[in-house]
């Protein structure tokens, strides 16, 4: 069956985003995608037309799907407290959000790539915003009590992100269970919380 343009550039950018997982960023090549799927290396250049832009164009993928999954979390029908809980897990190192080495990876290479930097920052930005406006909401619906929701929301990522390095780059420096514990506990005391609030 033969894709149209839409899929084969979904097709391509799924697998540039699993050789990026698997190689890195700087060592993964045009001809490795290509390889992947059985296509020539002419077919993913007609699409890109640079390995920088296959590369900037798989992590704008992965950070939309990343996106979706978090808007769908937040947007439930709970308190804002549940939908905060259920996104800070799920985006924690301990739990289900997929490619953390991809992540890692990215933000190494944002430091000499311009074009990927834009998509961590802008990625980064829409999550700290996400995060921040259901905080919000929980304040004025009277659930808890957060002054800085913006300042809430960038400690929270800024501990997820770096629980991350530790648990995908340096096997056995925290446990699981541990990481999730302090996660619940960063929440919990942004929140002005007692932790056991975090499950009832």
């Amino acid at each position: 069956m033969r894709l149209n343009v839409a899929e084969r550039r979904e097709e391509l950018l799924r697998a540039a985003v699993q050789q990026i997982e698997a190689r890195g960023v700087a060592a993964v090549r045009i001809a490795d995608v290509a390889s992947a799927l059985g296509v020539s290396n002419a077919l993913v250049l007609y699409h890109f037309s640079t390995k920088e832009k296959l590369v900037a164009a798989a992590f704008t993928y992965a950070a939309e799907e990343d996106l979706a999954q978090l808007r769908k979390l937040l947007g439930r029908r709970t308190t804002a407290l549940r939908r905060l809980r259920s996104a800070v897990r799920w985006y924690a190192p301990t739990g289900q959000a997929k490619g953390w080495r991809l992540w890692i990876e990215g933000w190494a290479a944002a430091l000499r790539e311009p074009a990927l930097r834009d998509v961590t920052r802008d990625l980064d930005r829409r999550w700290k915003a996400a995060l921040a406006e259901v905080v919000a909401e929980g304040v004025v619906a009277g659930e808890f009590e957060c002054p800085d929701p913006a300042a809430t929301a960038l400690r929270l990522t800024a501990l997820l992100d770096g629980l991350a390095v530790q648990l995908t780059s340096y096997a056995g420096a925290v446990s699981r269970a541990r990481a999730q514990e302090w996660v619940d506990e960063a929440l919990a005391r942004e929140l002005g919380l007692a932790r056991e609030a975090l499950t009832a």
